[in-house]
């Protein structure tokens, strides 16, 4: 296991984290939660991402109960603030949301802080302003160490930036944008006047699209599968995007490696990566993606080239 800089940052991130999207409370319970995250912490996964409207909250307990078991300064933990739940100021990146949801979020984790604190969404009703000044106060108060954003513009993003230093308030560290072979004109185009210009840092997730890269639904949707149970998933090109998980199958199977652990490889190759952030409901999931690690070498300039050919067609 490598572990990265968070861009310019000082902390550092396991090039895999595990998450609790999906999963957590919905397919795994407090004894499974706990499980998964000792033998992920045992193979070098010190991140691990949260967010308050994961399950209502319930994955930050469940997460929260496992966490006990270990030493508070071993863990990078990380949770996410815009949806709180159904009252008026429950959603959304207001001062009052983001202070009481995090707060909120913190005993739920039974923790003293966060270590990354994100902006789950853009909010559109509320003045970047106030939600620059919101998080200044949450870091400079001890209730988080860093903070960032999720599937925000650049724009939106470079304006987050420009904001805070003109009001001298701590500048965001970190975006967590989806990236995956499917999905990659943000992180590879958009960010990189931002990677130049902040040192900004990516906690990046969905590295296998929900599973397809996966190679699971190659000969249709299991009826256990995340996609028949979310099926809001399901891209409108689905089966194009399975065809080329054939392809890419068989570039997978020249390299002695599974088609997942190509696609989470492909991920950690790019230098803006800081960690990836995998799911898993069964340890056989977890510790095939943690293979991706020693997949990574063998990516050559040639092996990434092929990828990205199959991949864009």
């Amino acid at each position: 296991m490598h572990y990265n800089k968070l861009g310019k940052s000082g902390i550092r991130l396991s090039e895999i984290a595990f998450g609790s999207w999906i999963t957590f409370a919905k397919q795994l319970g407090t004894k499974e939660v706990k499980e998964f995250m000792h033998v992920a912490f045992d193979h070098g996964i010190n991140f691990f991402d949260n967010a308050e409207g994961y399950a209502h909250g319930e994955a930050e307990s469940l997460m929260g109960t496992a966490i006990k078991d270990f030493r508070r300064e071993d863990l990078v933990l990380s949770t996410k603030i815009f949806w709180g739940g159904n009252g008026p100021n429950d959603t959304g990146l207001s001062r009052k949301h983001l202070l009481e949801g995090t707060k909120n979020s913190l005993k739920r984790l039974a923790i003293d802080y966060v270590d990354l604190l994100y902006c789950h969404r853009p909010d559109a009703e509320t003045p970047i302003e106030e939600t620059v000044l919101a998080m200044d106060y949450l870091v400079r108060n001890g209730y988080a160490l860093y903070w960032g954003t999720s599937e925000w513009s650049a724009a939106q993003i470079e304006t987050a930036y420009q904001i805070a230093e003109s009001m001298n308030c701590i500048k965001p560290s970190m975006e967590q944008p989806k990236y995956n072979l499917f999905f990659r004109n943000h992180l590879e185009n958009d960010y990189l006047p931002l990677f130049k210009k902040y040192g900004l840092g990516t906690t990046t997730w969905s590295p296998l699209a929900s599973g397809i890269l996966s190679g699971k639904y190659d000969h249709g949707i299991p009826r256990d599968s995340r996609l028949a149970q979310e099926s809001w998933l399901i891209p409108e090109n689905f089966q194009q995007q399975v065809d080329k998980v054939k392809e890419l199958a068989k570039l997978a199977q020249e390299l002695g490696c599974t088609v997942a652990q190509l696609a989470i490889a492909w991920c950690l190759k790019n230098p803006n990566v800081s960690s990836v952030i995998t799911g898993a409901t069964k340890i056989q999931q977890l510790l095939d993606n943690l293979g991706a690690i020693e997949v990574k070498p063998k990516l050559t300039d040639e092996i990434m080239k092929k990828i990205n050919e199959i991949s864009q067609k």
